[in-house]
């Protein structure tokens, strides 16, 4: 059975949004062709109708997971007043961003994940995260030099970092000190 254009670009979107779920919740190896697409409801065969392989749909989540991310910064910018980089900070170093990786940053998520993949993997992921970076760097006021805006890209550290120990206290204390002195 043919499906329309319409169908066929929403069940496109609909492969994209739980692959990037469930490789930010489960790693890039973590979830296989078969079990994806049993979780979307579609067949194994219908994933080639969109992308060419597993690694062909790696790449092209990294670019979605980072669009979904800026999407919700937009709307959550929209309805805040006061500084957007002090928000974006606030929430991006948060526990409940930690408790959450499947809907949170590609990068903190599978940054790891991804210096062991492949070379058009790592491409992907690096345009991901400059685009990521930049946008991050857009929301700094125009005093700050190019080389301080890049800085605050360690806040991915310490949200790894934070999910990665054990132990509660010190994973807020990360997240705490981090977002302080990113301020």
């Amino acid at each position: 059975m043919r499906v329309s254009r319409e169908q066929a670009a929403e069940n496109r979107g609909k492969i994209l949004h739980t692959a990037a779920q469930l490789f930010r919740e489960k790693g890039f190896d973590g979830i296989g062709i078969a079990d994806l697409m049993k979780k979307v409801g579609l067949t194994h065969g219908g994933f080639y109708g969109h992308f060419a392989s597993k690694e062909d749909l790696m790449a092209q989540t990294c670019a979605y997971a980072v669009d979904e991310l800026l999407e919700q910064g937009e709307a959550a910018h929209a309805t805040t007043k006061g500084s957007k980089y002090k928000m974006f900070i606030a929430r991006y170093l948060s526990t409940e961003h930690r408790d959450n990786p499947g809907s949170g940053c590609l990068m903190a998520a599978l940054g790891i994940d991804a210096a062991r993949q492949t070379p058009a993997i790592k491409q992907a992921f690096t345009q991901s995260f400059n685009r990521l970076l930049n946008a991050v760097m857009n929301l700094l006021p125009a005093t700050k030099t190019e080389a301080a805006k890049r800085e605050r890209a360690t806040l991915v550290g310490a949200q790894v970092i934070a999910r990665a120990v054990d132990d509660p206290k010190l994973s807020e204390e990360i997240l705490r000190v981090v977002n302080k002195n990113l301020h």
